[in-house]
């Protein structure tokens, strides 16, 4: 019998609710569908509409039964995820399963709506509020996951509380890889105080490894046709992460293979930077200032 985690491992999921930021492209993509392949309504949390459309109707095509809702979030933008959180709890009273998977990888300098740097403000702000908007509904929720989607580049990350928007010389991969820190300590963080609560909601991560995306441009997109993998096989980190029943708080899934840049899904370790609880505390105050969303 094979030990290795693949989309056969995935539980059932009826009458489950998934929200699924960045659906329409990529390991986003794949993970919406494999989702609502094992049953699960999922919403598919999207910037641009007319994708997001354009990407159900392609899960439509071979999950004919697939129960899947859009609802629009920018979150480069503070009041749109006000909004998808408004809109998303009057439609739904139960949310299972949160995967913040979307992504900006190494833009030129661009500040978001509300002016931070557009890595920091996305990758981390957007789904840090967007996690604290709906955490009623979550723990409210039997057994619901947050599942923060990271990535191998946290190893080279610091999070620079002097300069946490870059306004004093950016460098497009520190930014990113700040960012994706700052994703693993939100987790460390977040479940030290789900545990507070006494919930039995938990936060996990993942990170694909190396995945043909549309993140990757130029020299990166020639080398990674060569080592990359496909993005359903990117995607099985998240969804172990996301429905493994062994999962605990604070598990990280990446590919088993060389250097974690592919494979099938295993427990992985982050860097000891990741795991720095002062930094986390610090780092969510100075989110919950940021965004002003205090987590309840």
């Amino acid at each position: 019998m094979s030990m290795k985690w693949t989309f056969e491992s995935i539980p059932e999921l009826n009458g489950k609710v998934a929200v699924v930021t960045g659906a329409n492209s990529g390991i986003g993509f794949e993970t919406a569908k494999a989702l609502a392949e094992k049953g699960a309504t999922v919403v598919m949390a999207c910037r641009n509409l007319t994708k997001a459309n354009t990407a159900a109707d392609a899960i439509r095509r071979d999950v004919p039964e697939a129960d899947l809702e859009i609802i629009r979030i920018d979150l480069a933008d503070l009041a749109s995820v006000h909004a998808f959180a408004e809109d998303f709890q009057a439609r739904h009273d139960r949310l299972d399963l949160l995967v913040n998977n979307a992504g900006v990888m190494v833009p030129p300098y661009t500040t978001t709506t509300d002016g931070f740097e557009l890595q920091f403000g996305a990758n981390h702000l957007g789904h840090f509020a967007l996690t604290g908007l709906l955490l009623e509904t979550l723990t409210s929720t039997p057994g619901a996951r947050v599942v923060n989607v990271s990535s191998g580049a946290h190893r080279f990350g610091a999070i620079n509380f002097d300069d946490l928007n870059w306004e004093q010389g950016y460098n497009p991969m520190r930014a990113y890889s700040q960012s994706k820190l700052a994703n693993l300590l939100f987790t460390l963080e977040l479940n030290h105080r789900l545990a507070e609560l006494g919930t039995d909601t938990i936060a996990t991560a993942a990170h694909p490894g190396w995945t043909l995306t549309g993140l990757q441009r130029g020299p990166a997109h020639l080398l990674s046709r060569v080592i990359g993998q496909s993005a359903d096989v990117g995607a099985l980190p998240t969804l172990r992460a996301a429905v493994d029943p062994s999962a605990r708080s604070n598990d990280y899934y990446g590919p088993d293979g060389l250097m974690e840049m592919r494979g099938y899904p295993k427990r992985v370790n982050t860097s000891a930077a990741a795991r720095d609880a002062a930094t986390a505390q610090r780092l969510w105050a100075v989110s919950e200032e940021m965004t002003g969303v205090a987590f309840a």
